[in-house]
C-alpha cells in the first residue's frame, strides 16, 4: 500500500511539473492567438467583442504580404542552401581524416558561439565595406547570406548526428557490387542520411523563418514578418499583429508534425 501510494505521489508530481512546463510555454502562445481575435482595434482587455476581421485585414495588407514574401524567400533559400553547405560539412567532419580536421571542426561550428544580435553587427560591417567597394546595399541577398552562415552550423551538427551513426560498410558492400562513387551516394549514402539531412532542413527553415536580429541587421529596408511586426508594435498595439504571429505559426506546427510523423514511420518500419 504504502508502495502504491508513494508511485501515485510520484506519479502526480512528474505529471504536474510536466503540466506547468506545458502551461508556460503555451499560455503566451494561447493568448497571442486570442488578441488575434479581438473587434477593437487596440490590444486591451476585456475584449470588445469576438471577430476575423484581422485576419482578413491581413491578407489586404500590401505591406504584410510582402513581408510574408520575403521571409518565405529568404528561408527557402538559406534552408536549401545552409543544408547542402551543412551535410558536406558534416561528412567532412565525421568520415574523413585530413590535416587541419580539428580546426575546420572548430571553425565551422563557430557561429554557434556567437549571439545573434553580434554576428548580425559583425556581418553588418563586412557587408558595409564590401558595400562601399562594390556598391551594392543590404538588402535580401545580404540578409541570405547573413541566414546561411548563421543556420549552417546548425544544419552540420544535426546531420552529423546521423552520418556518425552510418556504417560504411553499407558503401563497401555497394562497391564490391560495381556501383561507382556517384552511385553509391546517390542510392546509399543520401538514403541513409535523408533523416538527418530532412530534420537539419526543418530546423534550419525554423531559425531563418523566426529570424529576427540577422534579418534586422542586414536587411537593409526591406521587411520580413519579424521586422515588420516588430516596427508595427514599437509604433502602436494593434490585433493585426497577433493576427500574423498566428499565421506565421501555422508552417512551424506542420513542419514539426510532419518531422515527428517521419520519424514514428522510420521507427515503425525500423521495429
Amino acid at each position: 500500500m504504502n508502495h502504491r501510494a508513494e508511485s501515485l505521489l510520484v506519479d502526480v508530481i512528474l505529471y504536474g511539473v510536466m503540466a506547468l512546463i506545458l502551461l508556460f510555454f503555451y499560455i503566451p502562445i494561447f493568448t497571442l492567438i486570442a488578441f488575434s481575435f479581438q473587434q477593437g482595434r487596440y490590444l486591451t482587455l476585456p475584449f470588445e467583442g469576438v471577430s476575423l476581421k484581422w485576419y482578413g485585414e491581413l491578407f489586404h495588407n500590401t505591406n504584410a504580404l510582402n513581408a510574408l514574401w520575403n521571409s518565405t524567400i529568404i528561408a527557402l533559400i538559406a534552408t536549401v542552401v545552409a543544408t547542402a553547405i551543412g551535410t558536406l560539412a558534416a561528412i567532412a567532419a565525421v568520415r574523413y581524416m585530413f590535416r587541419g580536421k580539428t580546426l575546420f571542426q572548430a571553425l565551422a561550428g563557430a557561429p554557434l558561439a556567437f549571439p545573434q544580435l553580434l554576428l548580425g553587427i559583425v556581418l553588418l560591417l563586412w557587408f558595409s565595406v564590401l558595400g562601399k567597394w562594390f556598391g551594392f546595399n543590404t538588402g535580401l541577398v545580404t540578409a541570405i547570406i547573413g541566414h546561411i552562415v548563421y543556420i549552417s552550423p546548425f544544419a552540420m551538427v544535426i546531420v552529423a548526428v546521423q552520418v556518425w551513426n552510418f556504417d560504411p560498410t553499407l558503401e563497401d558492400a555497394a562497391r564490391d557490387c560495381g556501383a561507382g562513387n556517384w552511385d553509391v551516394y546517390r542510392h546509399v549514402t543520401i538514403p541513409l542520411l535523408w533523416p538527418g539531412i530532412f530534420s537539419a532542413a526543418i530546423f534550419a527553415f525554423l531559425l531563418s523563418w523566426g529570424n529576427f536580429y540577422i534579418t534586422y541587421s542586414l536587411a537593409g529596408s526591406m521587411r520580413t514578418i519579424p521586422t515588420f511586426i516588430f516596427s508595427g508594435i514599437a509604433v502602436g498595439s494593434s490585433p493585426l499583429y497577433p493576427a500574423i504571429a498566428t499565421v506565421v505559426f501555422i508552417p512551424g506546427i506542420l513542419l514539426v508534425t510532419l518531422a515527428a510523423t517521419m520519424r514514428n514511420r522510420r521507427a515503425q518500419r525500423q521495429g
